[in-house]
């Protein structure tokens, strides 16, 4: 029988010389001592077995005696069958004969999962790659197996993980499914007034352009259902398809060193889920606006704080290179006014300016007071907005032709304006494609300094 230390002297007197390991100081390769290689074969972590062309056990690692629970004297010697399952252990023998005859592998040289038996009779998962050598004219078989029970708890959390995701993408659905209801009960309201004036119509005929008045707003309903559904399909599926593809993903990462990439993954899907609770908060702040369900709630407040939260939010979704420089000449100023709606508008219209510039350009925010009104003017560096576009720039579902790639739903500018109007304001812009945007507010609000 082959021992370790005659195994491997089998090479070293051959000159055995493995690559990049060479005396820097001297010209000829450095000749490996056994004792090397036998101790990175004891220690290596991965159980390595050697059999001989007939099957027997010459050498083991003491990870394969650990795993399967043998002593080194009841291994060595021994067929290899000992440490399969019975249904793989039968046809082994005749496995190798064949391929002793034949020389066409169907194991060797190609790594598979299979089962292992221990000692006490115990199956266990492990990753088997099996590679031929050769040495003069004898033909030895090593075997690197590894064991893949700590791998299930790693698959039945992303299991679990899995689950969760389906679950949050089931809320959701759920949620735009009432909104969807909601739109298709006001339709109907819509229709079964259309149709009322309709009869109006058939008999009074005075009231012709009245009616008339009503069929083109049908009409105008009508083409905003129509783009809505379009909307909502294309912006929808993008996160979604995301999320389904990174949970996909999830599973070719079980092991414990991948966690980078299966993090990656994740903060795709947290990406993806956030845009699709922004656009939902666009649909429901539009439906309010329409429904008239939008209630001012007047507070004194500090301009400097607030712009300080806005900014600390958008802070993630700069590009590299990007920064917000705020020039204010509004110090310690308290406004008197809606807070939550002046951060909506804030937020949207600095969301836009890092959206629509490139990197490494900045976005200046810049506050005032002229007389009694305070303005306050974001101007970016960006893709500016083509002049035939301009005057639909605060329509519903409108967007301009070069940003037919860049996310968004058309409503953001739409809903700023309406509650720039609540609040007794108004916004303004000057934009050249390709050069930039100024969007200015101007605001007639209470504004006093200080704390008394």
């Amino acid at each position: 029988m082959t021992t370790i230390n005659s195994f491997y002297d089998l090479n070293h007197n051959r000159s055995f010389y493995p690559l990049n390991m060479r005396d820097p100081s001297s010209s000829s390769p450095l000749e490996i001592n056994p004792n090397i290689l036998h101790a990175i074969f004891e220690t290596a972590i991965d159980c390595i077995i050697i059999i001989n062309d007939r099957g027997q056990i010459q050498l083991v690692n003491e990870a394969t005696i650990n795993l399967f629970g043998y002593d080194r004297s009841e291994m060595l010697g021994q067929n290899v069958r000992m440490l399969m399952p019975e249904h793989h252990a039968v046809q082994h023998d005749q496995y190798l004969k064949n391929y002793e005859e034949t020389r066409h592998p169907k194991i060797i040289g190609i790594g598979r999962d299979e089962k292992g038996k221990r000692k006490d009779g115990s199956l266990f998962p492990m990753r088997l790659a099996v590679n031929e050598v050769r040495i003069d004219d004898t033909h030895y078989y090593a075997g690197i197996i590894q064991d893949k029970t700590n791998l299930r708890s790693a698959e039945a959390e992303i299991e679990r993980m899995n689950q969760e995701l389906e679950r949050k993408v089931i809320q959701r659905t759920l949620e735009l499914e009432e909104k969807n209801n909601q739109l298709i009960q006001i339709n109907t309201t819509l229709n079964r007034e259309i149709k009322e004036r309709q009869q109006i119509e058939s008999t009074l005929r005075d009231n012709e352009r009245e009616l008339q008045h009503a069929l083109e707003k049908e009409k105008e309903l009508n083409e905003l259902k129509s783009r809505f559904v379009s909307m909502a399909s294309h912006e929808f599926r993008t996160p979604l398809s995301t999320i389904q593809s990174s949970a996909g993903l999830i599973s070719r990462y079980p092991l414990g060193e991948q966690q980078q990439q299966r993090s990656r993954h994740i903060e795709r899907i947290k990406s993806s889920v956030n845009m699709l609770t922004g656009i939902l908060d666009d649909f429901l702040s539009l439906a309010k606006l329409e429904e008239g369900r939008i209630t001012m709630t007047i507070e004194s407040f500090v301009l400097d704080d607030l712009i300080t939260d806005v900014l600390d939010e958008l802070r993630p979704n700069l590009k590299p290179g990007q920064e917000t420089r705020l020039e204010s000449k509004t110090s310690g100023l308290q406004l008197t006014q809606d807070r939550t709606l002046m951060k909506h508008v804030l937020y949207n219209l600095l969301s836009n300016a890092n959206k629509y510039s490139p990197e490494n350009k900045a976005i200046y925010l810049r506050t005032t007071i002229e007389g009694k009104s305070f303005q306050l003017e974001i101007e970016d560096n960006g893709i500016g907005i083509p002049l035939q576009d301009q005057t639909h720039l605060f329509t519903r579902f409108f967007r301009a032709k070069n940003v037919t790639n860049i996310q968004g739903t058309g409503l953001g500018l739409n809903i700023v304006r309406q509650y720039i109007n609540l609040m007794g304001g108004e916004i303004r812009f000057i934009s050249t494609e390709g050069k930039g945007s100024c969007f200015t507010i101007s605001m007639p609000v209470s504004i006093h300094t200080g704390t008394s």
